[in-house]
């Protein structure tokens, strides 16, 4: 079963939903506000994709952190970084045994999400 995680507010999670929901394709939400984020997936999202696909660098919680921070980023700071602050995570991220889709593009997950 596919995992979606994000936050219920989130305007792109909601759509990512809505359209999981639509296609009847089984996924468990998990709120990473509330419940964090399995250190586990997030070490395989940065080994996988790198710190600049998982890290929202449009959003308000990246934008709060020191100028000095934002500029030393790598994988290891992003690490440390959203385990604090889960906020960081782009939105939503939606996770298969074998894939990982970061960000709802339905054109894409049209031709992928099965």
């Amino acid at each position: 079963m596919m995992i979606l995680f994000g936050i219920p507010a989130c305007d792109s999670v909601k759509k990512a939903r809505t359209w999981l929901d639509q296609r009847a394709l089984a996924y468990q939400f998990h709120d990473y506000k509330k419940a964090g984020v399995p250190e586990d997936l997030l070490d395989r999202w940065l080994a996988e994709l790198g710190w600049d696909a998982v890290i929202n660098t449009r959003g308000t919680s990246w934008r709060a952190l020191p100028q000095s921070e934002r500029l030393a980023m790598d994988n290891a700071a992003a690490r440390r970084a959203v385990l604090i602050n889960p906020s960081l995570i782009k939105r939503p991220i939606l996770v298969s045994d074998t894939q990982t889709w970061v960000g709802f593009e339905p054109d894409r997950w049209l031709r992928e999400v099965k």
